[in-house]
């Protein structure tokens, strides 16, 4: 069976600057990544591998939600230009880049679901809490930083709500992380209060005369907020993918 180890490339790299962030030391980043991924492959023993690296577009969640991760930090411009060379380094112990139009999380997705579908493993490597949603047995995700597995159950156990509202949820609470609005004056205990009756955002919407008042002119003005939040937190799964599964074969 392959088994794709899939490697959220500035999600690893920028914690590792973070842990170090001396400018001038390429030479040291270089090391510390390509001991990472060599840990990696180390424990995981995958059949293929990839690192994947978000591009220079602008993402169709910031065309349709201009506010979408407003105020997060930008790359530090030394780590920015230093990518191609750093690229190059993991390339010579086998683990190629995959470079995405804009968002690296929809072609790890797409690429984490593709090869699940046809019967093989991904292991998704990131401390990104948005991989849940993908609740495949043959989708794993992995925190390099915590040596753990990241799990369905202990992110429902977090939010409070199954595996099957967590687009919901988001849908209503928002994501201050990414800037998704939610619907204004609903929090997350509302969400949850609402979906342990509803069910369902659909539900929660169809059954809007149910819905206490004051809940329920919160949603009704906040439903055109609801739709874009539901859009915008969930992972695309038919990305173009310009690769072939060769392409990361991990030499025997």
């Amino acid at each position: 069976m392959n088994t794709f180890l899939i490697i959220d490339g500035l999600n690893l790299v920028r914690r590792i600057h973070a842990a170090q962030p001396n400018e001038n030391d390429t030479n040291g980043l270089d090391n510390r990544v390509a001991s990472a991924c060599n840990k990696l492959l180390k424990y995981h023993q995958p059949t293929h591998v990839a690192i994947v690296w978000d591009g220079k577009e602008i993402s169709w969640r910031k065309q349709l939600f201009e506010d979408y991760k407003k105020g997060r930090k930008p790359m530090p411009e030394a780590l920015s230009e230093y990518l191609p060379g750093l690229k190059l380094h993991l390339a010579k112990i086998h683990v190629n880049s995959l470079d995405a139009a804009s968002e690296a999380d929809d072609v790890i997705a797409t690429l984490a679901s593709k090869l699940a579908t046809s019967g093989g493993e991904a292991i998704i490597v990131s401390t990104d809490k948005g991989f849940t949603q993908l609740n495949h047995p043959k989708i794993k995700r992995w925190d390099h930083f915590n040596k753990a597995y990241l799990t369905v159950e202990e992110r429902e156990q977090k939010l409070g709500v199954q595996h099957s509202q967590f687009i919901d949820y988001l849908a209503l609470a928002g994501d201050s992380g990414n800037k998704i609005p939610g619907v204004p004056g609903i929090g997350p205990k509302s969400a949850v209060e609402l979906l342990k009756i509803f069910r369902s955002l659909a539900n929660i919407y169809s059954s809007i005369d149910e819905v206490g008042a004051k809940q329920a002119k919160k949603l009704e003005e906040g439903k055109q907020m609801a739709r874009l939040s539901y859009k915008l937190v969930q992972l695309q799964l038919d990305m173009p993918l310009k690769a072939n599964l060769s392409q990361f074969r991990l030499p025997q």
